[in-house]
């Protein structure tokens, strides 16, 4: 065999194991991006909305006992309002985005946390059947979403850190895969919250 002839084989053997690790890197990519943090990211979107459509007759139930606080449920309306406004597609999950969106619906959050806890000072809203099954409700809803957020990380952290591995981080810059944002912990969250002070407010 002709030396020529050796050197074009390996060249061609080379430039074909190049183009199935770059097959292979990209389809796990495809992978890990649809069946993991996208299929995460719809879960975390389940979550939030099912609190969403359980807050729906929240309002109705407040507003049915003549002593509500009518402050605090035009803050949930409004933070209920601005929470749906802002939707993240799941292509553009910059860090920006994500804060935004968490941003959001921490407010709505904290509006129904303010509102248990000031429905001591309101007897008849607090003997309502209805809202004693929404404050049992209120705890699953708030777990579900902590833990639909802690699976999104854990996945999204596995998928930022395969693209960001060399050589992958070639083929993740040629085929254009970006790094993914995470759920990030609210300033001030690792402080238990002050009930006393929220019933006040």
């Amino acid at each position: 065999m002709k030396r020529s002839t050796i050197i074009l084989l390996s060249v061609l053997g080379l430039f074909l194991l190049i183009f199935m690790n770059g097959c292979s890197t990209y389809n796990t990519m495809v992978d890990k991006e649809e069946n993991g943090v996208k299929k995460s990211w719809k879960q975390v979107e389940v979550q939030y909305q099912a609190r969403m459509d359980k807050t729906k007759n929240l309002f109705s139930i407040v507003m049915s006992n003549a002593d509500y606080e009518s402050s605090t449920l035009k803050s949930i309306v409004e933070a209920r309002s601005n929470a749906t406004k802002i939707q993240v597609n799941i292509d553009d999950l910059t860090q920006d985005n994500l804060d935004k969106f968490q941003k959001a619906q921490d407010q709505f959050g904290s509006s129904l946390g303010k509102l248990l806890a000031i429905a001591e000072n309101y007897p008849n809203l607090k003997a309502s059947d209805a809202f004693k099954k929404f404050q049992a409700q209120y705890e699953g809803m708030e777990n579900r979403i902590a833990k639909a957020r802690s699976d999104f990380n854990d996945v999204v952290g596995d998928y930022n850190s395969y693209i960001r591995r060399f050589p992958r981080n070639i083929w993740s810059g040629f085929f254009g895969f970006e790094q993914k944002a995470y759920f990030q912990a609210d300033q001030g969250s690792e402080k238990a919250p002050d009930i006393e002070a929220m019933r006040k407010n």
